[in-house]
Order: structure tokens, then C-alpha cells, then sequence
């Protein structure tokens, strides 16, 4: 059995090429916007590689004409001006090939930022268009890592990868030009030296390679790790489980550690190894230069030059080394970013729809209906079988069920935040697959009992999704659903900040706002996700009287585990195993005999009136639609894990935005 952390990390396994032509030609993409700053760092880096060759030059001429030939007679003032002059060359050399490469890299790093930044901004664009199934089955920690991480690192790809790879090509051949130039059979004889070069290069990517992956997969396994743990670090304290926990991200620590370990040892051999060749390279040039010089054939100035020559052409071998690993994992974070950017929804807008429909519509009416719909989220395992049903414009229509009976797909399916597979659904007689989806979830508030405030004030979450409304129907909206009480508590009022998830407010408090929240957005039809569970008798009192007033005049399907919420609905339909099994008032339903009656009385037999809430997990499946709904098969016939569903936008969104 895999230990906990190992079941993180797996997409970091497979080592991937270094190089990938569609990779890298997509990548282009994003530099093609600042063309004009590449081309003038090019350019720079052309001019700073003549000003770094031009140096030992300017040494072997200094050497050669005013040193050597004083022995010789010459003029002492002479040489001393020539001397003063090429000394003060060589210092203008060096402050301009300074000022140019602060140029260069601030331009390149310019870029390399205007381009993560329009990377990460197309990467949450296209996030926003994909539907809850995909997150379903995707942790947040990895979607996190794409937008962050992985942008991150094509970053330094995109400001000191290629760009500085053309500048240590340039650098390279003009300083072999210029000791070819100055002579040749010297040159040849440092350039003995590359094949080994060349070895150890091939020898260290071969290793680093599968290395760097290693760190790679570590570290995703415990960034994975420490997300989870820190959710569910209530959990883990109640099942007093801390001390397991740690041992097991010590474990996983140590992993990332031993890895990146084993990445650092291959660059301890490999830098020095080429310092050891470098070192060959001037003791060559000692023998075969001093030999030279003895025999007239070479001076003394080519033979100090290429002694620094040969030290500058190692440095820029020893930088595409060190590219290698940008370029490394730069195709590894391309890969998998391309990968969520080809990710296509899976609930799709065709273009007709879109053209025809746009992403506003006129005021729906709120006629729903369910026409033999079938639905799965696994190919050919259907939580909802040969649905039918029909919702008038301002009916209230209660679903319950064990759990896992398909309450929430339907919910899901009506907001379409999953494309079902057979039947159809329309609302005021048009098919919802004719009708683009933002247009139609404008029209649909949902409210859910895990509620999802987002960072911010109090009247920020009140005005989300519907900004072109004042921020006085936003209050107004509040004091209806009952919270101006809950306002009047609050010291900075509706500037309060309600914190990471509304972690600052109580779960009643929440569910208030949530209620306001679908008051002002002003849906037609609204939809309530086990919406009143989680609140104490005394709020859940004030959320009844004012739902009675939210749900004027608007269509509402409720799902209910308790039954006592839905009691006054206009009727209820009873789900089990996928089918839609009985529908009618409560007193119809009870006279049958059937499903519902079963449920009611299990959960009100033997309770008085106070202790009904007791009863409500036995009754009606033992949990709530907001996470998966089954967790395997009951005597009531709940779905087994594979086909359980995820609860209607399973995010907490309490309404669509725009």
C-alpha cells in the first residue's frame, strides 16, 4: 500500500524531452507582443560580446607594442602614452559593456514579465470557463502550481533563457575567431580540450535530467501534502492523529531533500570538472605558448591573451549549462500549462449559441421542465435515470431522498455546470443547450449550506455578481432576509471584512449573507442546497419568514434532508436510486404509503416537535448534498462511490456571477 504522501505528485513522474519544437513554437506566442526589446537585446548582446573580446586584445597590443619593445630602445614616452591611452580604452570598454548589459537585462527582464503576465492572465481566463466537473477531479494545489509556479519558471525562460543563450553564442565565436586570429595552431591546441568539455556536458544533462525531475516530484508531493493537512487540520487534531501526520510529512520532507540532494552533487562534480578542463586549457597554452615564444613564433602578448581568452570561453559553456536546466523545466512547465489551457469545457457554448443568444437575456418567466433526462458522470454510470418532471413559473418544488438519490444532479444539470447525456431540459419551453451559459445562470440563484464568502467587506459579497445594482438595494436586501440585526452587531457595519471564507462569521451569519446575497442578485429561479441545515432554530425562524418573501413570484426547486423545510412547498418530488419515484403535496404523499411517508416517519416517530432535527440524518440518508452525495450502497439503494455526485455548484457559489 502507497504511503499518504505518494499518492501526490504523480504527473511530475515522466521525464520529458528537453526540447520540444510545438512547446517551445507556442511559447513564441507570448513574445511576439515585444518584438521590438528583443531585437534591441540582441543587439545588445552583440555589441557586449565584441567590448568582452575586444579586452585581452587591447592586453596583447598593450603587451606586444609598448611593453616588449622597451627592452628593445624604445622610447620610454612613447610607450607611456601608448599605455595611459590603451589603459583608459580598456576602462571605456568595460563601463560601456557595463551600462549595456544593465540595458540588456532590464529590457529581457521587462519582457519576461509582460509575458508572465499575459500568460497568467489568459491561464484564469480559461479557468473561469471550465465547469465544476473539472475540478472535481483536480486538486487546487495543482491548478495553484500552474498560475504561480509554473508561470513562474517560463518566466526565466523568457528573460534570461533564449536571449542569453544567443549572447553566449556570440561571446563564444568571437573569442575562437579572435584566437584563431592571432594564431591558429594555438588556437587548435586549446580547442583539444572540447571533446572532454563536450563529455562531461552530455555526461552531467544525462544525470541532472532525472534529477531535477525527482525534485520536481517532491516537491509537489509535499506541497499537495501540506494543503490537504492544513484543510483538515481540525480533523486531524480531533482524531489526535498529529504526531502520524507529521511522520508522514517528515517522510515526504526527507524525499524532497535526498532529491534535491542527488541534483546538487551533480553540479558539484560538474562545475569543477570544467574548471579542470579550463585548467588543462592553460597549461597547454603555458607549454605550447612558452614554446612558441622561445622559438619566435609567438609573442608575448598572444600568449597573456589567450590566457584570458581562454578563461571568458569556458564561462559562457559553462552558462548553457546551466540553461539546460532552465530550458529543463521550462518544457516540463509549459507542458503542463498548454495542457490545462487545451483543456476544453466540459459543458460547451457552441458559436451559433453564443451569436444568437449573447451572454445577457430578457427576464425568464421560470417554466421548468425535465424532459426523460438521463445523466452520469462517468460514461454509462447514470445517477439520474429517465428524469421528467415539470416546474410552473412561481411553483415551489421540494426534492428529497437518501443520499445519493441524484437531488443535487438535478440541480447541477439545471444550472449547467454538467452536460447530461440523454432527454432534455428547458426553461420557458427553449432547450438550456440553446441558450448561452452565462445568460442562463444569470438567471439562477443558488444557495447552498456550505457557503462561500469571498475575501473582502460584507457588501462586497453582497454586490457579487450583480455590480450593476446600487449598494442601497444591497443593505436593503439584508434587512429582508432579517440580518439587520446582524448588521447593527458589526462595528465597522457593512465595511466589515468577513475574512478568509467568511472565517470571521458564524455559519448562521454566512448562510444570512448568502440569502441577501441571492435577494439581490435577483434571480427567476432559485435554488436551495440543503440551504437552512446548518443554522441554529432561532436564525433558521427568520430565514423561513424571509424566504416566503424571496420566493415571491420567483420558480424555487428546494432540497431538503429535512422534511420540516418543505412542508408548505406546492409539491414534492421523491428520488431514489436515480428515479424520480413519487410527486405530489405532503399529504398526498403521505396517504400513499410510500417512499416519503417511510422517510417522515423515521424521522418523527417518538421525537416531539423540539427533538425532530434528531432524526434527520437516519431519515433522509445520514448526510448532505454538498459533497459527494454516496459513500456506498445503503439498504435505501445510494449510489456507490463511483457515482456519487458532487453537490450543486460544489464551491459554495451562492449565485452565478457575471
Amino acid at each position: 500500500m502507497a504511503a499518504p504522501w505518494e499518492a501526490f505528485g504523480h504527473e511530475e513522474e515522466k521525464v520529458g524531452a528537453v526540447y520540444d519544437h510545438g512547446l517551445a513554437k507556442r511559447l513564441v506566442r507570448y513574445l511576439k507582443p515585444y518584438r521590438k526589446e528583443i531585437f534591441i537585446s540582441v543587439v545588445l548582446l552583440f555589441a557586449i560580446s565584441l567590448l568582452e573580446v575586444a579586452g585581452p586584445y587591447i592586453t596583447k597590443i598593450a603587451i606586444d607594442k609598448f611593453v616588449r619593445p622597451l627592452h628593445g630602445g624604445a622610447v620610454p614616452e612613447v610607450a607611456v602614452r601608448g599605455l595611459i591611452t590603451l589603459s583608459i580604452l580598456y576602462v571605456f570598454v568595460l563601463i560601456v559593456a557595463f551600462a549595456l548589459r544593465y540595458w540588456q537585462t532590464y529590457t529581457m527582464s521587462m519582457v519576461g514579465q509582460r509575458a508572465m503576465q499575459d500568460l497568467r492572465l489568459e491561464i484564469f481566463k480559461h479557468v473561469q470557463t471550465l465547469t465544476p466537473g473539472f475540478f472535481d477531479t483536480r486538486p487546487v494545489g495543482r491548478i495553484l502550481t500552474r498560475v504561480t509556479q509554473d508561470v513562474s519558471t517560463l518566466n526565466e525562460l523568457f528573460a534570461q533563457g533564449v536571449v542569453a543563450v544567443i549572447g553566449d553564442i556570440f561571446l563564444l565565436a568571437g573569442i575562437i575567431g579572435a584566437m584563431l586570429f592571432m594564431n591558429w595552431k594555438l588556437a587548435l591546441v586549446v580547442f583539444t580540450t572540447v571533446p572532454l568539455l563536450v563529455l562531461a556536458t552530455a555526461i552531467f544533462r544525462a544525470k541532472v535530467r532525472v534529477s531535477y525531475r525527482k525534485v520536481r516530484t517532491r516537491l509537489a508531493r509535499i506541497n499537495a501534502y501540506l494543503q490537504e493537512h492544513l484543510q483538515g487540520v481540525e480533523v486531524v487534531k480531533l482524531f489526535n492523529v498529529e504526531t502520524k501526520e507529521f511522520r508522514g510529512f517528515d517522510r515526504a520532507n526527507k524525499d524532497h531533500y535526498e532529491a534535491h540532494l542527488q541534483n546538487l552533487f551533480y553540479y558539484a562534480v560538474f562545475f569543477p570538472a570544467v574548471e579542470f578542463i579550463g585548467a588543462i586549457a592553460l597549461a597547454l597554452i603555458l607549454w605550447y605558448g612558452g614554446l612558441g615564444i622561445l622559438e619566435g613564433t609567438v609573442t608575448f602578448g598572444v600568449v597573456v591573451a589567450f590566457l584570458q581568452y581562454s578563461e571568458r570561453f569556458y564561462q559562457p559553456i559553462r552558462d548553457l549549462s546551466e540553461k539546460y536546466n532552465v530550458f529543463q523545466a521550462a518544457m516540463v512547465s509549459s507542458e503542463r500549462i498548454f495542457d490545462l489551457l487545451d483543456t476544453k469545457p466540459a459543458v460547451p457554448e457552441p458559436a451559433e449559441v453564443a451569436a444568437a443568444t449573447g451572454t445577457k437575456a430578457g427576464r425568464l418567466r421560470g417554466a421548468v421542465e425535465f424532459d426523460h433526462v438521463w445523466f452520469a458522470y462517468k460514461d454509462g454510470d447514470f445517477i439520474l435515470r429517465d428524469i421528467s418532471f415539470k416546474v410552473a413559473p412561481g411553483e415551489k418544488v421540494a426534492l428529497v431522498g437518501a443520499t445519493g438519490a441524484g437531488k443535487s444532479s438535478v440541480a447541477n444539470l439545471l444550472t449547467r455546470f454538467y452536460e447530461f447525456q440523454r432527454g432534455s431540459i428547458r426553461i420557458d419551453g427553449r432547450d438550456i443547450r440553446d441558450i448561452h451559459g452565462r445568460a442562463l445562470r444569470r438567471q439562477i440563484g443558488l444557495v447552498l449550506q456550505d457557503v462561500f464568502l469571498f475575501g473582502g467587506t460584507v457588501r462586497d459579497n453582497l454586490r457579487f455578481g450583480a455590480r450593476e445594482r446600487s449598494a442601497e438595494e444591497a443593505e436593503r436586501a439584508l434587512h429582508e432576509v432579517g440580518g439587520g440585526r446582524m448588521v447593527g452587531r458589526l462595528p465597522n457595519g457593512l465595511e466589515e471584512e468577513v475574512g478568509e471564507r467568511g472565517v470571521y462569521f458564524s455559519m448562521g451569519e454566512r448562510q444570512l449573507l448568502a440569502f441577501a446575497r441571492a435577494l439581490h442578485y435577483d434571480p427567476s429561479i432559485l435554488i436551495l442546497d440543503e440551504a437552512t441545515s446548518s443554522v441554529d432554530v432561532e436564525t433558521e425562524r427568520v430565514i423561513q419568514e424571509a424566504l416566503r418573501r424571496l420566493l415571491e413570484g420567483r420558480t424555487s426547486l428546494v432540497i431538503a434532508h429535512r422534511l420540516s423545510t418543505i412542508l408548505d412547498a406546492d409539491r414534492i418530488l421523491v428520488m431514489h436510486r436515480g428515479e424520480l419515484r413519487e410527486q405530489g403535496t405532503h399529504e398526498e404523499l403521505l396517504a400513499r404509503r410510500g417512499i416519503y411517508a417511510r422517510l417522515y416517519e423515521l424521522q418523527y416517530q417518538g421525537q416531539g416537535a423540539g427533538a425532530a432535527e434528531n432524526g434527520d440524518r437516519a431519515g433522509a440518508g445520514g448526510g448532505n448534498d454538498d459533497g459527494r452525495e454516496a459513500s456506498g450502497r445503503s439498504s435505501e439503494g445510494s449510489e456507490s462511490p463511483a457515482s456519487a455526485e458532487p453537490a450543486a455548484g460544489s464551491r459554495g457559489i451562492t449565485s452565478s456571477p457575471e
